[in-house]
């Protein structure tokens, strides 16, 4: 018997071509993606409601006479059609209609119609709403179901997706959707089969609890969420299986580079960092690829970490790659490393998209004989030109900036094109446990979450926009006492021009207002080499100010600059926030950040800044991160569609993560459910394996 996942769509009812192209861009194709497109709301249509007892932001059904339609020629042509019962009346308005649309709604018809309510010139309005004219009597008891509404894409209306779900319902009889989840696991949660599930999710009947199904907390909706969550896991130990399915060079620790390394450090390693070294090292002498995800708070010392991964490899007689997100993230790891590593005796090869011509070929013509142990830059590393001598470890800087493509394609990079290189990951945003045990599945996960001795906490201070001179002023008497300062420039447009071009007016304003200090620039379109000459020239002490736009989020130490002004906090995510304020309190000084916020403030905008008044901790700022915003936001992944579920949501449903996380291991010996499972919640997203 044909399975759902063979019956196309174009078996439903009115299912052309063209609306079948229309489906393939929500990823459906046959009838069982159809019906794991599920609603992510209901609206209660169950229920007529008067006129007379509307409210402003009510959506509700409403049913009446036509009394009068009428063509108004405003600003922009609409039909107004003015409805009335017996309790009062209502306007429909019409931006978008055609001839029939006019007639149909024509004095004395009768229609019912769903909206939300809307202030509008004669009374209440509602915009566009769905409608019938001469409607049937409203269902009642068992018929009366609430109304999914469901994602959508350009040229695909609500009726026209609930239309087809309740056609492919239909199917579910004769050909049932095929359970992959063990009887004896359901029963446990006290969870229904995927078939209930389903028919109740698309089409839940008025009895059902409706609070339930509005919070996404209904049995139904939770065994589904569970499904999908489960689904995200297997797909990451899948990855972890492909990438492991290629050995790795064992990296047996020999010789004295590490000990010298560390004599030459000004200070010793905190108990953290130990914990985490050891852990790498010993991921680092097994012949399968490590796979760590190192995560540290602003200014924990993952670097030095990092460079400890790299001398055990160097000592194997092994290449070290270091890929950063940003040219001048990528610059100051070069830099860093240059300093502690040339004095050891070993080579370094920097590589970006901006090294170009001669330089270009002698750092790959390096890379490739060998010459060069460690190379550095952004991920024009892993071009095809780009071969590698023998290269054993990759460490990938704020890997959330990077796919897991980019992961997966690294194992072709390795030692001999047969031998996979070992993988570290570090980020500076500190991840949720929650959220790491979902989004890094496929990583063994460290914490250096100790601070260095001697770190004195940072003062923040919120204040609004109107208090501009006080924070001048600040400024003007830090810099008096020999310290220095940044300014941070945000700007809620996207657009790179218009955020420099605020730095510049800034930067301007400050050279003329702050006389007698010297101001300096950074931004994003300089060039590298002067974003790097500006940047030296700080750390030097030449300049007391530092106007920036939030490329210096990441990786800037400066131990004399003790305070931060940013501009329109509310645009930024919190986790950058903290980056930001983690550029102060690197010295002994005490140390001050000022929010300087354009009122008024949301809600949500006081919540944020708040958190940030009240904690240091960086991981304390990213639950509450994800509270406010969302798992998509926190990870910096809106784009690449990672963490877009279906049903499940992060902060409703991570008492599911644990034992999803549990459940895992044992289900990847079935590669049968893995890969049915993957497809159901995933499609063809997932097919990166093959990269």
């Amino acid at each position: 018997m044909a399975s759902l996942d063979d019956i196309p769509v174009t078996e439903l009812k009115g299912v052309g071509s063209a609306l079948a192209e229309k489906l393939a861009r929500l990823g459906i194709s046959s009838l069982q993606d159809l019906l794991f497109h599920l609603p992510h709301r209901y609206e209660d249509r169950t229920r007529i409601i008067p006129m007379g007892s509307l409210r402003v932001g009510d959506v509700a059904v409403v049913e009446g006479e036509v009394m009068k339609s009428d063509l108004v020629m405003g600003r922009r042509r609409s039909l107004q059609v003015t409805l009335k019962d017996s309790s009062g009346f209502l306007v429909l308005r019409f931006f978008h209609f055609n001839a029939a649309q006019k007639n149909q709604l024509s004095e004395g018809t009768q229609v019912r119609c769903f909206g939300e309510v809307r202030p509008g010139r004669a009374g209440y309005e509602f915009y566009h709403p769905e409608y019938q004219t001469n409607p049937p009597p409203m269902p009642t008891g068992e018929q009366a179901t609430l109304t999914p509404v469901y994602p959508l894409t350009e040229g695909i209306q609500q009726p026209r997706v609930r239309g087809l779900c309740q056609q492919a319902l239909g199917y579910l009889q004769r050909h049932p959707i095929r359970d992959w989840l063990p009887a004896e696991l359901l029963a446990g949660y006290q969870l229904p089969g995927i078939n209930e599930a389903v028919q109740m999710v698309h089409s839940p009947p008025a009895s059902a609890p409706v609070h339930l199904l509005m919070e996404g907390r209904h049995p139904a909706q939770q065994r589904l969420v569970m499904e999908e969550l489960l689904a995200h896991q297997l797909s990451m130990l899948q990855v972890r299986e492909q990438i492991q399915a290629r050995q790795a060079l064992s990296l047996l620790p020999t010789g004295d580079l590490a000990e010298r390394f560390l004599e030459e450090l000004p200070f010793a390693l905190t108990g953290a960092q130990r914990q985490v070294v050891s852990e790498i090292r010993q991921d680092l002498s097994q012949p399968l690829p490590m796979l760590r995800l190192v995560q540290g708070d602003v200014g924990s010392g993952k670097t030095v970490v990092a460079a400890l991964a790299a001398i055990q490899t160097l000592g194997a007689g092994a290449q070290v790659a270091l890929m950063a997100p940003t040219e001048i993230l990528a610059e100051q790891h070069y830099q860093n490393f240059k300093g502690w590593l040339e004095p050891l005796g070993i080579q370094l090869a920097w590589l970006s998209g901006k090294v170009k011509g001669k330089a270009r070929k002698e750092a790959l013509e390096a890379v490739h004989t060998g010459a060069a142990s460690v190379i550095i830059g952004t991920h024009a590393l892993f071009q095809d030109d780009v071969l590698f001598h023998r290269l054993a470890l990759v460490i990938v800087d704020e890997q959330h900036r990077f796919g897991v493509h980019q992961r997966l394609a690294l194992r072709e990079k390795g030692v001999g094109g047969t031998l996979a290189p070992h993988q570290l990951i570090m980020t500076a945003t500190p991840i949720p446990r929650t959220l790491a045990m979902s989004a890094y599945a496929d990583l063994d996960t460290s914490v250096i979450d100790e601070l260095p001795p001697g770190r004195k906490p940072i003062e923040t201070i919120v204040i609004p926009d109107s208090r501009r001179d006080d924070v001048i002023e600040r400024v003007r008497s830090a810099c008096a006492d020999g310290r220095q300062a940044y300014w941070v420039c945000t700007l809620i447009e996207e657009s790179e021009a218009l955020q420099c071009q605020a730095a510049e007016v800034t930067a301007q304003e400050l050279t003329e207002r702050l006389t007698g200090l010297k101001v300096g620039l950074v931004h994003g379109r300089l060039k590298s080499s002067e974003k790097a000459e500006v940047m030296e020239r700080f750390k030097q002490g030449e300049l007391d100010l530092l106007v920036a736009t939030t490329v210096i989020e990441v990786g800037v130490d400066v131990p004399n600059a003790s305070l931060i002004i940013i501009e329109n906090p509310e645009r930024l995510g919190l986790a950058q926030l903290h980056q930001l304020r983690g550029r102060v309190g690197r010295g002994e000084q005490a140390s001050f950040c000022v929010l300087m916020y354009h009122p008024p403030l949301s809600a949500n905008g006081k919540a944020r800044l708040q958190a940030l008044r009240d904690s240091q901790d960086g991981f304390v700022i990213a639950e509450k991160d994800l509270e406010i915003r969302g798992p998509g936001e926190v990870l910096g992944t809106r784009q690449t569609g990672m963490m877009q579920f279906r049903l499940a949501d992060f902060e409703r449903d991570k008492g599911w993560i644990e034992p999803v996380r549990e459940m895992a291991p044992g289900l990847m010996r079935q590669p049968q459910l893995v890969q049915a499972l993957i497809r159901r919640w995933m499609g063809e997203k997932m097919r990166y394996g093959d990269v």
